[in-house]
């Protein structure tokens, strides 16, 4: 009884440490956007009109960019090479923070859907964007390019911290 105590106040504290290192982790992501954005002289939102439309599943759509999502296709490639890097950095912690492909799978979704939650809220605070959660944003690059109102990935993310954290705690 008291290792079943001690193994569940240990996952709790994981599962908080978890949650932290993805707020944490969305700070960055927001502060890099930022900084970029200043750089990069980009104020406008994203317009699927220069993109061949591979599926529009209205609250999502799949696109292959005509032009260079960014300024020019090196940038991109730079911007696929760190989206790569996230997701290996957050399959490292789950591995690390879960035994079992049940509890890793929930590890993972709490520091991606914490990660993404606070990406979106730090880029509010930072830059004051989105300017509502119908403005459009280019959410990843891989596997395609996919491109929706914001709404779209804080409900994502909610429902996948939602689904992390049992799949986690169970």
């Amino acid at each position: 009884m008291r290792r079943f105590a001690r193994e569940n106040s240990s996952r709790r504290t994981n599962l908080l440490i978890l949650i932290v290192f993805g707020v944490a982790f969305g700070y960055v992501e927001a502060a890099v956007v930022y900084y970029l954005r200043i750089l990069l002289r980009f104020r406008d939102g994203y317009s699927i009109a220069h993109y061949k439309v591979w599926l529009n599943l209205g609250f999502i759509t799949f696109v292959s960019p005509v032009h260079s999502v960014l300024v020019s296709h090196r940038i991109s490639d730079i911007e696929v090479a760190r989206e790569s890097a996230t997701l290996i950095m957050l399959f490292c912690l789950a591995y690390l923070a879960a035994k079992g492909w049940r509890q890793r799978m929930g590890a993972f979704l709490v520091g991606f859907a914490c990660w993404d939650l606070a990406y979106y809220l730090f880029l509010k605070i930072l830059d004051n964007w989105p300017s509502s959660f119908m403005t459009k944003d280019v959410y990843f690059l891989i596997p395609v390019t996919s491109i929706g109102p914001v709404i779209t990935p804080i409900v994502i993310s909610a429902t996948l911290l939602v689904l992390g954290i049992k799949l986690y705690t169970d």
